[in-house]
C-alpha cells in the first residue's frame, strides 16, 4: 500500500496549542523508559531530575536566574522565526556579547564608574547585532543561507573566546585557567539576596518579554513580519520586502543572545570563560518553538528548559547519572514537538491500488 502526504486545509488551533503539553508528556515517557534500561526507577529518577532541583530556595533560585537568559534569547529569535529567517547562532552572538561586554567591565578606564554598567549592556547588544549582521547582508545581498552562515559564526565565535581566555585576556593570577580577572563590582549586576545567585539582569528579560509581545502582536511591523513568513508571496505582492524581514530578524535575535551573554558575564559569572554558556543559544531555538513564537508562551518553555538544565545537574550529583542526559531530554522534546507540528499541519493518506 502506498501513502500520501498531504496539507491540512485548516490546521487545528487547539492542537497547536496542546502540541508542546502533548510532547512534554512523551519526553517524560520516554525518559522513564530510558532510566528503566539504566537501571534506575524511572520515579525516583524523575523526581531527583524535576521536584529534587525546585524543593529549596538555592533551586528556585538557579531556576530563574538559568531561565532568564533562554528566555530572553528565544524572544529575540522568536521575531526572525515568524519571517521564517532562521537564525541558528544565538549561541555565537551570546559569546561575542559576553566578549564586548567583558572588555568593556575589564579595561574601561573608569573601574569604579556609575556608566560601567550601561555601557556593557550596550557593547552587548551592539556586538550581537553586529555578529548577526554577517549572515543578514549575506542574505540579503547574496541570497545565502542564514542557517549555515550563522552555525558557522557560532564556530568562529567559540575560537576567538577560546584564545583570549587562553592568551591575551588570561588572568595571570588564574592559575592558567582560561579566564579574565573578575570585574570590578561596579561591572556586575547586584545579587537580590548574597545568599543566592539571582541577580537584576532577570528584569532584562522581563522588559523583554513585554517588547516582543508589543512588536509582534501590536506593532504594523510585526505584523509585517508574521505575513511574510505565513505567506510570502502575499507579502511581496503588497510590498512588504524580504530584506527588510531579513534584517529585522536576525538583527532582533543577535540584540538579545548579545545582552545574554552580557548578562552572563556581568551577573553569575563575574568574568569572561571558557564556559560563558552551556548551551542556551541553541536550546533558546527549542525554547522558541516550545511557546509557538509567543512571547508569553516563551516564558513558560523558558522555565521547563531551565528545569532540564537543572535537572541534569542535580541527577548527575545524586545518582552519578551523566549531564548529558540534559541534551538527551532536549532532543527527545523537540522530536516530539515537530513530529506534533506534523501531524498537525498534515496528514498521511493511503492511495487506492488501481487494478
Amino acid at each position: 500500500m502506498h501513502f500520501r502526504i498531504e496539507q491540512r486545509p485548516e490546521p487545528s488551533a487547539r492542537m497547536r496549542v496542546a502540541a508542546p503539553i502533548v510532547a512534554t508528556a512523551l519526553t517524560l515517557l520516554v525518559g522513564s523508559i530510558v532510566f528503566a534500561a539504566l537501571g534506575h526507577s524511572p520515579l525516583a529518577t524523575l523526581h531527583a531530575f524535576f521536584i529534587a532541583p525546585l524543593s529549596s530556595m538555592n533551586g528556585l533560585s538557579e531556576w530563574l536566574l538559568k531561565a532568564s537568559p533562554l528566555i530572553l534569547i528565544a524572544c529575540g529569535l522568536a521575531v526572525g522565526f515568524r519571517a521564517n529567517v532562521w537564525n541558528i547562532g544565538a549561541e555565537g552572538q551570546l559569546i561575542i556579547g559576553a566578549i564586548a561586554a567583558s572588555g568593556v567591565g575589564l579595561f574601561y578606564p573608569s573601574p569604579e564608574s556609575v556608566l560601567l554598567l550601561p555601557l556593557m549592556f550596550v557593547a552587548g547588544a551592539l556586538a550581537g547585532m553586529g555578529w548577526a549582521a554577517i549572515p543578514a547582508f549575506l542574505r540579503a545581498r547574496m541570497n545565502t543561507n542564514e542557517i549555515l552562515v550563522t552555525l558557522m559564526l557560532t564556530y568562529i565565535a567559540v575560537l576567538l573566546l577560546s584564545w583570549l581566555v587562553h592568551g591575551p585576556w588570561r588572568d595571570p593570577a588564574g592559575f592558567n585557567y582560561p579566564q579574565t580577572a573578575l570585574l570590578p563590582p561596579a561591572a556586575m549586576f547586584e545579587p537580590f539576596d548574597y545568599a543566592y545567585r539571582l541577580n537584576g539582569s532577570v528584569f532584562i528579560t522581563v522588559v523583554a518579554v513585554v517588547a516582543m509581545w508589543l512588536f509582534t502582536d501590536r506593532s504594523f511591523l510585526g505584523y509585517k513580519m508574521s505575513v511574510s513568513g505565513a505567506a510570502p508571496l502575499a507579502a511581496r505582492y503588497a510590498g512588504f520586502r524580504e530584506s527588510a524581514a531579513v534584517w529585522t530578524g536576525l538583527l532582533a535575535g543577535g540584540a538579545a543572545a548579545g545582552i545574554a551573554g552580557m548578562a552572563e558575564a556581568a551577573g553569575p559569572l563575574g568574568q569572561l570563560s571558557s564556559q560563558i554558556s552551556p548551551g542556551y543559544g541553541f536550546a533558546a531555538i527549542i525554547v522558541a518553538f516550545i511557546g509557538r513564537l509567543n512571547a508569553f508562551g516563551i516564558v513558560l518553555g523558558g522555565l521547563l528548559m531551565s528545569l532540564l538544565f537543572l535537572g541534569g545537574d542535580s541527577v548527575q550529583m545524586t545518582l552519578g547519572l551523566p549531564s548529558a542526559l540534559t541534551r538527551i531530554f532536549q532532543g527527545i522534546l523537540l522530536f516530539f514537538l515537530l513530529a506534533a507540528d506534523f501531524f498537525i499541519f498534515y496528514r498521511i493518506r493511503p492511495l487506492r491500488e488501481h487494478a
